[in-house]
């Protein structure tokens, strides 16, 4: 059995991404506010009839904000979704840490040319692992080679498959012991020599945002950027196994496979993804959080350009990975800065343009079916 995930449904492990019979019944959207925008409508009613149980999303044009929703929250009472509804953005998250690093690079309290080493020392050794070989730029860009922790069978097993996770969703995970899972294995590359994504990196990044600061990562986010964004919905739930209200329920096959049973797993603890991926958020604060970091307002010009500086992504043609930023060339020419999204139940994505004018963010609460890209498509390119 193979965990490894692909980009954008990070800390999906063991759930295939692949089309579904669609839910009985048909798919309801939600009137759009503020606008017809016809194509992104259709997108989202297509992954409702892709098998995902319900869509919640929300784009920002200048001034002029929209929502639409289609599908379900909730497949036992058939409460819709809402456009408010907080969610878990998985891999989103990096975005977030890496503002943090770069804001404490600003700040001269660290070096994106550090070794991880200096920060954590003897954390990264084992099977042809060194963090003295490692900066903390190859971390945030994936170019450390560390092999990727939820990519051990054992890890998959456990935590993303039906019998282990009923078991062990409530478990408390350390992040040095997640460490220790991808130090079992052999690294994937030497340093530099390649690309492959690994939530290792940013559980080391995180790390280092603790011993730089002595506080929890969580709370630096918190205080550097959810509170002066007055980003309302996000939070960083560290060990807490609920999603605060407004949400809707999160379901997954917990399969290798698409097909058969679907179990709801709302509840869940994240600290199986820490600083990688454990961030809660909702659809205005995402667009709040990418336009204020693509106009500026959190990095000065040179960590912003550091930022922006990408690495090619072999596996996704026309996309380039920066520091916890993925620039992709949509079809119609357009580029659109930002990240996509995995944990059990939850798949997201939040886009907005280089200006930061046209922002796009939306959820998926299920993990094994619909065409994220061809949301994307529809809002910036009409297609």
């Amino acid at each position: 059995m193979s965990t490894r995930m692909n980009v954008r449904t990070t800390l999906v492990a063991a759930t295939a991404v692949a089309v579904s019979a669609a839910l009985a019944g048909p798919a309801l959207a939600a009137p759009a506010k503020g606008g017809e925008h016809g194509p992104t409508r259709q997108a989202v009613e297509a992954a409702v009839k892709d098998g995902v149980p319900g869509v919640t999303l929300t784009a920002k044009d200048g001034r002029t904000v929209w929502s639409t929703t289609a599908g379900v929250g909730d497949l036992r009472s058939g409460k819709s979704r809402s456009a408010d509804d907080r969610y878990r953005v998985g891999s989103i998250t990096k975005t977030f840490v890496a503002t943090v690093l770069l804001q404490l690079e600003a700040e001269g309290r660290l070096s994106l040319d550090d070794s991880v080493d200096e920060w954590l020392p003897g954390l990264v050794r084992g099977n042809g692992h060194d963090g003295r070989a490692i900066t903390l730029r190859r971390l945030l860009n994936h170019t450390s080679g560390i092999y990727d922790y939820t990519a051990d069978e054992t890890f998959g097993r456990t935590y993303f498959l039906k019998d282990g996770f009923f078991e062990h969703r409530y478990d408390t995970n350390e992040p040095e012991d997640l460490v220790a899972v991808a130090m079992a294995h052999e690294p994937d590359f030497a340093p530099g020599t390649s690309w492959n994504y690994s939530n290792t990196n940013y559980v080391l990044a995180g790390l280092v945002i603790e011993k730089a600061t002595g506080r929890p990562y969580g709370e630096e986010i918190r205080r550097r950027i959810v509170k002066p964004l007055e980003l309302d919905g996000t939070s960083v739930p560290g060990t807490r196994v609920s999603v605060p209200q407004p949400s809707s329920r999160a379901y997954s096959k917990l399969a290798e496979t698409a097909t058969g049973p679907t179990y709801d797993v709302t509840k869940l603890n994240p600290s199986l993804a820490f600083s990688a991926g454990e961030m809660i958020s909702d659809s205005a604060d995402l667009n709040r959080f990418y336009s204020a970091l693509l106009r500026g307002r959190l990095l000065p010009p040179k960590q912003l350009k550091e930022m922006k500086t990408t690495v090619s992504v072999g596996v996704i043609p026309n996309t380039g990975y920066g520091l916890g930023l993925m620039d992709r060339k949509l079809s119609c020419g357009v580029h659109v800065w930002g990240h996509g999204g995995g944990i059990h139940g939850s798949t997201s994505e939040a886009v907005t343009t280089a200006d930061g004018r046209h922002s796009l963010a939306f959820n998926f609460n299920g993990d094994w079916s619909g065409d994220a890209d061809a949301v994307i498509e529809a809002e910036f390119c009409g297609t």
